[in-house]
């Protein structure tokens, strides 16, 4: 305890120059201020960053004129829920007013009221560990619910009764599976049972919102400890019914892996391989790639006369079943297009043996991964979850080889680049045709021979053009 009281003094010591001057501002105006949330509990963390919250007594038109003197730059997007949000230097703060809003039994939307005090405010929190607060300017530390203690032990509790915060805000139960991931804390039994008999509620909450948390538990330090909690308490059921349909019933002689355990092991795996990405990590379409690559499974398990299990096909099917989840999750169509084209990729490798592939089809893999081509390196190599050590390193050695001729064919052929060796003009040129769906086709037809033999002079691809020509009907 004395450990984490000591961190957040520091931390408080890093950002007085800011919470003092902000503090005295309020207080001089006959307004309440407090330092609370997710910054009181990062600071006793002992990673509190620049991105500061505030909760006030004043009206967001009133805290817009306290801090009109003080900031270099203020919005108010959030004015609708409270909020006046501004940046002096490196420092981006929010203030809102003392809230006391929640969801009717059907609204996707809370209803907006201020509350008067700190204490009512801080009781409407999602979780003690982010119901503490500092008061300014005189730095007064307020923890009514054992936020502190909860925090030394790494457990999450709500405030109040969780059936009362879960009803208030429904978000709250994907809250705390993602603040489980990010914080590596346990949940609190009756917060767990209050998320198994609430699961439902959530399905008022906009596909959006839930969209933000489940990115946010996926790029945490941690995500396979929330992502469980959604299995175990039926939220999943909700929000991302693919994972726990992986929960495959065995057949009696265990002539499979257990799939739903293999998924979440393939995603700790590319996490530990995020460093092999251009930009490192966290990646979402990485990590939701390894997520989403078996999903197609359930869909096309057949069980065979001599009792072995397959799965014909299951990357094209977990890919449309990928796409349809990730559009009723709202994502963007550029995240949806590379999560998809990577569970549909993912078994690609298999065909390359130990080794056998061609230079042809060395090309085809890079052409077909296209951007994705290094998400596809890591999720392949993840997938690997055999505890054979021998067919393990197999496998890693193989992917080492095809790895080294990819960057071989990209230092001889600029594989990222691949074009045919003639430009439109030039087929028209050759053929004496005008543009339109022969163009095309000639085009499509020079790629694949740049594919299969690699770059070709421009006599060479003009004398395989003419001779695709003559043979067209």
């Amino acid at each position: 305890m004395r450990a984490v009281q000591a961190r957040a003094v520091r931390e408080l010591l890093r950002i007085a120059p800011v919470v003092d001057e902000l503090g005295s501002r309020f207080a001089a105006a006959g307004e309440e201020l407090a330092l609370v949330g997710g910054p009181v509990r990062d600071a006793m963390l002992g990673r509190l960053h620049n991105d500061l919250d505030f909760t006030t007594s004043a009206r967001p038109e009133r805290t817009e004129e306290l801090l009109a003197g003080w900031a270099d730059a203020m919005w108010d997007m959030g004015r609708d829920f409270g909020t006046i949000g501004a940046r002096k230097g490196d420092w981006q703060v929010e203030v809102t007013t003392y809230r006391a809003d929640a969801y009717t039994s059907e609204s996707r939307k809370p209803e907006v009221a201020y509350g008067d005090n700190l204490r009512d405010d801080l009781v409407r929190r999602d979780f003690t560990v982010n119901a503490m607060a500092v008061r300014l300017p005189d730095r007064t530390f307020e923890d009514p619910f054992g936020g502190i203690v909860d925090l030394a032990h790494g457990v999450l509790r709500t405030p109040g009764r969780a059936e009362d915060s879960f009803s208030d805000d429904p978000l709250r139960m994907l809250r705390a599976a993602r603040f489980a991931a990010q914080l590596d804390f346990t949940v609190d039994p009756a917060v767990v049972a209050a998320m198994r008999d609430m699961a439902g509620r959530i399905e008022i909450v906009s596909a959006e919102r839930v969209r933000d948390e489940l990115v946010k538990l996926v790029l945490a330090p941690h995500p396979r400890r929330g992502l469980s909690l959604l299995v175990e308490t039926g939220l999943a059921d909700r929000v991302l019914p693919e994972l726990p349909a992986l929960k495959l019933e065995r057949d009696e002689h265990h002539r499979h892996k257990d799939v739903y355990e293999h998924t979440l092991t393939v995603l700790e795996q590319s996490i530990d391989l995020e460093d092999r990405l251009p930009d490192g990590g966290p990646d979402f379409v990485s990590r939701f790639a390894a997520l989403m690559h078996d999903v197609g499974k359930p869909r096309t398990r057949r069980f065979l006369d001599d009792g072995t299990v397959t799965f014909h096909h299951h990357d094209v099917v977990g890919a449309k079943i990928t796409r349809r989840r990730m559009r009723a999750l709202r994502f963007s169509n550029e995240t949806t297009d590379a999560v998809a084209e990577l569970v549909e990729l993912h078994l690609r490798f298999h065909g390359y043996g130990s080794g056998e592939w061609t230079d042809s089809a060395v090309r085809r893999y890079v052409r077909d991964a296209g951007d994705q081509l290094h998400r596809l390196h890591v999720l392949t190599r993840a997938d690997c979850t055999t505890r054979n050590r021998r067919k393990a390193e197999r496998l890693r050695r193989t992917y080492d080889d095809l790895e080294a001729r990819i960057a071989r064919l990209q230092e001889q052929e600029q594989l990222d680049a691949i074009r045919p060796d003639l430009d439109g003009n030039q087929i028209m040129a050759a053929l004496g045709i005008g543009p339109g769906r022969e163009v095309g086709e000639a085009y499509r037809f020079l790629l694949d021979q740049r594919l299969e033999h690699g770059p070709m002079s421009e006599e060479d691809a003009t004398a395989a053009l003419l001779a695709w020509w003559a043979e067209q009907p």
